[in-house]
């Protein structure tokens, strides 16, 4: 269709030399400047677009280079007076930190040694200035040569803007992605401290009281508290996701999306792309997660019928939502089942966080749900008084709730007796094994739109851990029953077809069905030849379930 879907692309030249598709931002560069701040804080969820915005500014203000032709036909482009004050006026130092993840701290420490060596690279030239302080270019050297000192690491951001501002007379922009990426990494390794050190001293020195620097832009998923990162730097400027300015710059509104669609030809998906990958609220504004919207769009290219499925979710670990499960004195399950039912929760909020402490009460659970994206705050209750009114956004992360929960009932029920319901079972004593049953649906966490397919995950996961091989949507007969047990050391196999009621009073209707099916669909032929075979029609209704044995003579 002619367009060029920029999947993975967080180099703004590279995007717009290679024709790539660009939904324009470059008016978040004329509200930064209509109001510059010293030094700022930006967070937003990952696969917003963070790092592709501070490579345009990067691209706009550098110095070094001649960009104009990338912003040709952009917002930004109308504002000659701005370009001809800053497009490529000023020195900038852009790093990202997104890569520091190592095991160890030394592994870690290791990488910023190589990172900062790079960006001195870049700015080899320094070597042969007259204008720069002779020390600073001997620490210079020690770091790009990777024998630089902790104490020289840590204030090398300093030393480059001043070093830079030095050379070019005029003073110098910092860029920094996210900064709390070594953090969350060095956290999860047992190394945190040490790691904070190294960050906290490399941001505050560059960000605080530099006379060399014109602003500094920091970006990251949380804003960790000053106490603990930006110690003295009372000049930070926080743009979080509850704030105003910038909401609708880092991420795709409601009408680029709709651009996008019509651009490619697929607007007839506009309702499934809304559903699946909207929702968000950042400030004052509603916004897509353009990481969705673009895959599947050229999912889309590739095959016009793609559902829509999980991107987001797919690019990091969702252990926090799995920590949810481990506060049961919080009373978490009603407020996951609330949830789970398209309701909205009401909760403290504290955007000042450590990683440290991340899961440590609930408060910063809740809070941490928030600023990652899995949970948003509600279109008509912002954010008051450290309260907010939180919702899951879409139908992506309601699937990784989804999943959560089923992995979670199978870790659970592994550890509980179900002897009595195994044996009522095999023995087809119905009314104890729908007893028992029902004490397992007690234990999960239900909402409203359950489906066949979660109570299908529900009867397989009863069997979680008790050594009995189950199979899904196997083959037998002439067709698939949803689950077959196989206990072959005893020589019997259990099959069940799972149907869901849409109301309560139409459950028995749902087991007729299941039990239909059994005999329309001649599954027991398929496996006639264990000793003992044993059927069952389900039907669910939320936490309620009937089942009957299908008749068989063995």
């Amino acid at each position: 269709m002619g367009v060029n879907i920029p999947l993975g692309v967080e180099s703004f030249a590279d995007m717009r030399e290679n024709d790539y598709y660009y939904v324009d931002k470059t008016s978040f560069i004329k509200e930064l400047l209509s109001n510059k701040f010293m030094a700022n804080l930006i967070t937003r969820p990952r696969r917003f677009g963070k790092s592709l915005t501070m490579s345009m500014l990067d691209d706009f203000f550098d110095i070094s280079k001649n960009s104009k032709a990338h912003f040709d036909g952009l917002a930004i482009a109308k504002e000659t007076e701005l370009c001809k004050k800053w497009m490529n006026q000023y020195p900038v130092v852009f790093i990202s930190f997104k890569d520091i993840a190592g095991n160890t701290f030394e592994s870690a420490y290791g990488m910023m040694k190589v990172l900062i060596s790079n960006v001195c690279k870049k700015y080899s030239f320094l070597n042969e200035s007259n204008k720069v302080d002779a020390y600073d270019v001997e620490l210079f050297n020690q770091l790009k040569a990777l024998n630089g000192t902790p104490e020289n690491l840590k204030s090398s951001l300093l030393f480059l803007t001043r070093m830079l501002s030095e050379h070019y007379g005029k003073k110098t922009i910092l860029l920094v992605d996210e900064y709390d990426v070594p953090l969350a990494k060095a956290n999860a390794n047992g190394y945190y401290k040490e790691m904070l050190e190294v960050i906290r001293a490399m941001l505050s020195t560059a960000l605080k009281t530099n006379e060399f620097l014109e602003f500094g832009i920091v970006t990251g998923c949380l804003r960790i508290s000053k106490e603990s990162i930006f110690t003295g730097l009372n000049n930070l400027v926080v743009n979080s996701i509850t704030t105003e300015r910038f909401d609708e710059y880092i991420g795709f509104t409601e009408e680029e999306v709709q651009k996008l669609l019509l651009d490619t030809g697929f607007s007839e998906h506009a309702q499934e792309i809304r559903e699946w990958y909207d929702g968000y609220r950042f400030g004052q504004a509603d916004v897509y997660c353009p990481w969705d919207v673009l895959n599947h769009v050229a999912a889309l290219m590739v095959n016009p019928v793609t559902k829509p499925k999980s991107y987001w979710v797919g690019t990091s670990h969702n252990d926090v939502i799995y920590d949810l499960f481990s506060y049961k004195k919080f009373g978490m399950k009603g407020k996951l089942e609330a949830l789970m039912r398209g309701d909205s929760i009401r909760e403290v909020i504290t955007e000042d966080l450590t990683y440290d402490t991340l899961i440590a009460d609930e408060k910063n659970l809740w809070s941490l749900l928030f600023m990652t994206g899995y949970l948003t705050q509600g279109k008509d209750m912002p954010v008051t008084d450290n309260i907010a009114s939180l919702r899951i956004p879409n139908e992506e992360v309601k699937y990784v709730f989804k999943n959560a929960i089923i992995d979670w009932f199978e870790k659970t029920v592994s550890k509980i007796d179900r002897s009595r319901m195994f044996d009522a079972l095999w023995k087809k004593d119905a009314e104890t094994a729908q007893k028992e049953i029902s004490k397992l649906l007690l234990k999960s966490i239900s909402y409203h739109d359950f489906k066949e397919s979660f109570y299908h995950a529900f009867v397989a996961g009863m069997f979680a851990g008790a050594d009995y091989p189950v199979q899904s949507n196997y083959e037998y007969g002439d067709g698939r029953p949803d689950i077959v047990v196989n206990d072959g050391d005893n020589d019997r196999v259990m099959l069940f077809e799972v149907k869901h009621a849409k109301e309560e009073k139409k459950l028995d209707d749902a087991l007729r069905e299941a039990i239909d099916q059994i005999e329309r669909k001649r599954y027991l032929e398929g496996i006639d030849e264990f000793e003992t075979v044993v059927s069952y029609g389900i039907a669910f209704y939320g936490k309620k379930c009937v089942l009957q044995p299908y008749p068989t003579d063995k």
